[in-house]
């Protein structure tokens, strides 16, 4: 049975939980993901069937075998296919009407401003080795006083921490400048999640790997970390709910039961965290 796309009806089951005006609001909000991996690609599909109506996404990377156990999107009909052409097929059979701005080179020093242009809000998708991306596009939603969500899938829980205009910016809170990738790379594992609820059912510490740039995933953390950027990310787009900000963050692992709300003043800086790190550069030295 053929039916023409019909708006308000693809997205009458969020109302309720949404205004048929907020509803319309988020059809004329941008939101800008970079990386369509295991959580951008999850993302996109979340926000699209929210009803958000305009995106700018970046990515650069082909879809592979080991991106099945995670990535929307990888599939054996999709293997050695682009992630953005793949998912951008995914969210325009959701809603035909969405509007694209696609950066299919990746996000970087050259493009961030054109990139994040017009942008409501970013959702963070880059992979988590992605030091110089992350870098330009956390510096450019500074520059720009732009809202940023990143949420790290961690064991089988989803570490969240927002970026808001006119607080702790990502690098106020990572301390990334004039770092090498490798202790960048234990910077972020250990201020994503200070509270470390995955830790303890971690059975092979070895397949963490900053300097081969490995490392294990879930395909049920991916999927919570798309459920909880998009909640964030409504809540910024429509100035509703409270917003928990940097250097505030929110763990839930799904595998422990738990959830907690951490706070780390300084972020990398708070004695804290350096202690982490300390710990981190002697193990892995």
């Amino acid at each position: 049975m053929s039916k023409e796309f019909d708006y308000e009806e693809a997205f009458s089951r969020n109302i309720g939980w949404l205004t048929r005006a907020e509803q319309q609001l988020l059809r004329g909000k941008r939101v800008a993901i970079a990386g369509l991996g295991g959580v951008g690609g999850s993302h996109l599909l979340t926000l699209a069937r929210l009803g958000v109506g305009r995106f700018h996404v970046a990515d650069f990377d082909r879809f592979d075998l080991a991106n099945f156990n995670r990535q929307a999107g990888a599939t054996m009909s999709t293997l050695g296919r682009r992630k953005v052409d793949v998912l951008i097929a995914l969210a325009h059979d959701i809603n035909p009407e969405i509007e694209f701005e696609t950066f299919d080179q990746g996000v970087h020093d050259d493009n961030v401003d054109e990139f994040l242009r017009g942008v409501d809000v970013y959702v963070d998708g880059l992979d988590f080795y992605a030091f110089a991306a992350r870098k330009a596009v956390f510096d450019g939603c500074a520059r720009h006083g732009l809202p940023a969500i990143t949420v790290a899938p961690l064991g089988m829980g989803a570490a969240l921490l927002n970026f808001m205009p006119g607080g702790m910016t990502f690098e106020q809170y990572f301390r990334w400048n004039g770092c090498s990738e490798e202790e960048m790379g234990l910077r972020f594992f250990v201020g994503l999640a200070p509270a470390r609820l995955q830790q303890s059912y971690l059975v092979d510490p070895s397949t963490i790997d900053f300097k081969g740039r490995r490392g294990p995933s879930t395909p049920m953390g991916c999927s919570l970390c798309a459920g909880v950027a998009a909640s964030e990310a409504l809540k910024i787009l429509l100035g509703r709910g409270k917003i928990i900000a940097a250097p505030r963050g929110v763990h839930f692992d799904a595998y422990r039961n738990r959830a907690v709300t951490t706070w780390r003043p300084g972020g990398n800086a708070n004695p804290i965290l350096r202690l982490m790190i300390a710990l981190g550069r002697r193990r892995s030295g």
